[in-house]
C-alpha cells in the first residue's frame, strides 16, 4: 500500500488564504492524504472557510501560537509522512508525489525530501523559483553548514519528513517566539540519514511583509527567541562536526544576525561576543549597504540602518499592493466574459 501522508497546517486569522491553501492541498496527484488544521484560536471566519472543505479534520484550540498549534496536529496525525504547509502557502500539484517517486531501493526511512521553492505576492505565475546551494543531495553537516556559512534558506513546506525522523526529533519548541522552524527543522535534519533534493515541482511562499511572524522588528521577545535559537543552531552542527570549517561557518552565522541586536541590546551584544570568542573569533561591527552608508554621518548608525530595512519594504509593500489588485482583476466575472 503507498504511504499515507499527513499534511498539517497551523492557523490563525487566515481567513483570506487558507481557501487558496487548502486548493492546493486537497489537489495534490499523490492518492494517500490526509488533511488536519488546528485553528490558533481565531478571531474571524478561518473555521467557516475550512468547513468548506470536505476530509480536511479541523481542531480548534485557544490561541497558543504557531508551535503548540503544530504539537497539537503531531499528536493526531495518522500519515507515514509529514508535509508541513503555511496557511497562506501553496503545493504544486505534484510535489508530494514527484517526492515520494524519487525514493531509491537503497534509500533509509530517514531520508529527508526536500524541493525548490518560490517567492509570491498573489500571483504564481510570475514566481522565481530559488536556487541557492541548498538545492542539492546533501549530508546533515553539509546542510548545515551552507545555512549558517552561506546565509542560505529553505522554506518549511519543501520538506517531506518520515514518521520515523519526526518521531526522533520531537515536538516544536513552544518557548520560542522567533525562529521556530529554523530550530525544528535544524532537529530533523539531525535525525535524518540526509537530504534528497527533488527538482521539476516545488511550493510557493507568499511574502506578506511586516505583518508576517518571520518580522523581528523592535520585538525583545522575538530578540530574545533569535538568539536562543541561535545558540541551538550553533549547539546541533557542533554535534555533528566540531571542526576549523563549522566554526568559521558558527562566526559568519552569528555575525549575519549581529546587526538585529547592535546597537541597542548590550546584553546580548556581549553574549554574541563569548560565543564568538568560543569559536576563536570576533564579531565585527554591521556594515551598512553603500546606499545608506552616507546616512550614517548625517542620522547615525540606527537609523541609517532603519532606512536600509524599512526601504525595500515600502517598495516591496507597492509590488504587493499592484499584484493583488492584478490579481483580483484577472479573477473579476466580468473581466472573465469579455475574454
Amino acid at each position: 500500500m503507498k504511504p499515507l501522508v499527513s499534511i498539517l497546517i497551523a492557523a490563525y486569522n487566515a481567513e483570506k488564504t487558507i481557501a487558496y491553501t487548502l486548493r492546493s492541498v486537497v489537489a495534490q496527484t499523490w492518492p494517500r492524504i490526509e488533511i488536519i488544521v488546528i485553528d490558533d484560536g481565531s478571531k474571524d471566519g478561518t473555521v467557516d472557510v475550512i468547513r468548506q472543505f470536505k476530509n480536511v479534520k479541523v481542531v480548534s484550540t485557544e490561541n497558543r501560537g504557531l508551535s503548540a498549534a503544530l504539537n497539537t496536529a503531531l499528536e493526531r496525525y495518522q500519515g507515514d509522512y509529514l508535509q508541513y504547509v503555511d496557511a497562506d502557502d501553496l503545493l504544486s500539484p505534484d510535489k508530494i508525489e514527484r517526492q515520494l517517486e524519487a525514493r531509491q531501493s537503497g534509500d533509509s526511512p530517514r531520508m529527508l525530501l526536500s524541493s525548490p521553492w518560490a517567492h509570491f505576492y498573489y500571483r504564481t505565475r510570475n514566481a522565481h523559483f530559488v536556487r541557492n546551494p541548498l538545492c542539492q543531495d546533501l549530508s546533515p553537516v553539509e546542510w548545515l553548514l551552507r545555512k549558517l556559512g552561506q546565509d542560505c534558506h529553505m522554506q518549511n513546506a519543501t520538506w517531506l519528513v518520515s514518521r520515523e525522523v519526526a518521531q526522533k526529533a520531537g515536538p516544536w519548541d513552544a518557548g520560542l517566539a522567533y525562529d521556530q522552524d529554523g530550530e525544528y527543522f535544524t532537529r530533523v535534519l539531525l535525525a535524518s540519514d540526509g537530504v534528497r533534493f527533488v527538482p521539476g515541482t516545488g511550493i510557493y511562499y507568499r511574502v506578506t511583509g511586516m505583518s508576517s511572524i518571520s518580522f523581528i522588528g523592535s520585538s525583545n521577545k522575538k530578540k530574545d527567541s533569535l538568539l536562543r535559537s541561535i545558540k541551538l543552531h550553533i549547539q546541533y552542527i557542533r554535534s555533528l562536526e566540531d571542526s576549523e570549517r563549522v566554526r568559521k561557518a558558527c562566526l559568519a552565522y552569528l555575525q549575519k544576525y549581529y546587526a538585529v541586536f547592535y546597537p541597542e541590546r548590550t546584553d546580548i551584544i556581549a553574549e554574541m561576543q563569548q560565543l564568538a570568542a568560543q569559536l576563536q573569533g570576533r564579531l565585527e561591527e554591521p556594515r551598512l549597504r553603500w546606499k545608506y552608508n552616507w546616512l550614517r554621518n548625517i542620522v547615525g548608525y540606527p537609523k541609517a540602518r532603519d532606512a536600509q530595512f524599512y526601504l525595500p519594504q515600502f517598495k516591496a509593500s507597492l509590488l504587493r499592493s499592484w499584484d493583488k489588485a492584478l490579481f483580483h482583476l484577472e479573477r473579476s466575472p466580468s473581466l472573465c466574459q469579455i475574454r
